[in-house]
């Protein structure tokens, strides 16, 4: 598309060959110049004649006088040719381009002139991309949610078999259908709170949220499961301006949900009996520094890049022992990117393990404070 009228459409009129070779030379550099797609003019035999910056980025250097059939990876690419120049209309194909496999490709061709033809390539891999991720999506949540239901529906089903079952064996079902009945409800409540994240990801907030309060009481909302577990969960204000309340540009409940998720990770993957400290710092740009820092069993390197895909698990059977959905670290990234911060972690196997979220104070407070390195 090209202004919003298809540039085959416009470049139609040469199909027939009444303009001279210089005017098409000139029409395809005009034509070239103004578009972002890959535009490339060949011969019948496939021989890249012509072909504009888009081109160069999608399939490489030294195009021309290389055969197009060289630099993609599909199969069919003379025969659509033939039939293009046979029919005098335009053929689509798909293909991918032989210096990366992991792009796909959209191609129309179309006649130009009588001895050559245009070959308009639009590269479609975030199209492609966002569609596998929905349909990886809408499988993952299905099987979530397969899980518990077949489990309650066979619970149910020997309930109304079994008019004459034991007390305690009830008492027994009934505790296990209330745990995937609530394992349930966890799910589509993070599934609506990623939904909504999503869509506003892009809207910068504009509320106050301070911060060190709010530590506090989503540490104190904590400490109970802390105490049956032997945990102690400690803030450590190491800030340049400790005296002053730290305060961010942000929605409070995002805000609390972040460190909520983070703490109560925290809680169930460190050593039991084991301090998880919660450290504020700052930085000379003008961001606080959010550290959870806590000792267990880590996390392996290969993993950490993928920790915030939705429904990743690094152990799956553990995470949903814990109740996990697979989705809290996915709504944690997606909340602090609209804070305009940053989530960085890293982990030691069998030491420590450090969530560090780094968000904008919602104006500065290091006034004071010039020079020196950011912390590690």
């Amino acid at each position: 598309m090209l202004l919003g009228v298809p540039i085959m459409g416009i470049i139609s009129a040469e199909k027939t060959g009444h303009t001279n070779m210089a005017n098409r030379a000139d029409m395809f550099s005009l034509f070239g110049r103004m578009m972002d797609d890959a535009l490339l003019q060949i011969d019948h035999q496939s021989v890249i004649i012509n072909a504009n910056h888009g081109a160069v980025r999608l399939l490489g250097e030294h195009l021309m006088g290389a055969s197009l059939t060289q630099r993609l990876i599909y199969s069919e690419l003379m025969e659509d040719l033939e039939r293009c120049v046979a029919s005098n209309e335009i053929t689509e194909f798909a293909a991918i381009p032989s210096n990366n496999e992991y792009h796909h490709i959209q191609g129309k061709i179309m006649p130009f002139g009588n001895e050559s033809l245009l070959v308009l390539l639009m590269d479609m891999t975030l199209q492609h991309n966002l569609e596998k991720m929905r349909r990886d999506f809408v499988a993952n949540v299905s099987h979530e949610l397969r899980s518990p239901l077949t489990s309650l529906i066979g619970f149910v089903e020997t309930l109304q078999n079994s008019p004459d079952i034991e007390q305690n064996m009830l008492e027994r079902f009934l505790k296990i259908m209330e745990e995937e009945s609530r394992r349930m409800s966890r799910l589509i409540d993070d599934l609506m709170s990623l939904s909504r994240v999503e869509v506003d990801e892009h809207i910068a907030p504009t509320g106050k949220v301070f911060i060190r309060t709010l530590l506090t009481s989503v540490i104190a909302s904590l400490n109970n499961r802390a105490i049956k577990t032997g945990h102690v969960i400690n803030l450590d204000d190491k800030r340049v301006h400790i005296s002053e309340e730290p305060i961010v540009r942000g929605e409070v409940d995002e805000i609390t949900e972040v460190f909520h998720n983070l703490i109560d990770n925290a809680l169930k993957y460190s050593y039991s009996k084991s301090i998880i400290t919660v450290e504020m710092s700052d930085t000379t740009s003008g961001q606080i520094i959010i550290d959870i820092i806590n000792r267990g069993d880590g996390i392996e390197e290969r993993h950490i890049p993928r920790l915030t895909e939705r429904f990743y698990r690094v152990d799956k059977g553990r995470s949903r022992q814990m109740g996990g959905t697979g989705l809290g670290l996915a709504i944690v990234k997606h909340i602090v990117n609209k804070h305009r911060g940053q989530l960085i972690i890293t982990s030691q196997l069998k030491e420590v393990t450090k969530f560090r979220v780094m968000i904008p104070y919602f104006h500065t407070l290091l006034s004071g404070l010039r020079g020196g390195d950011d912390p590690a």
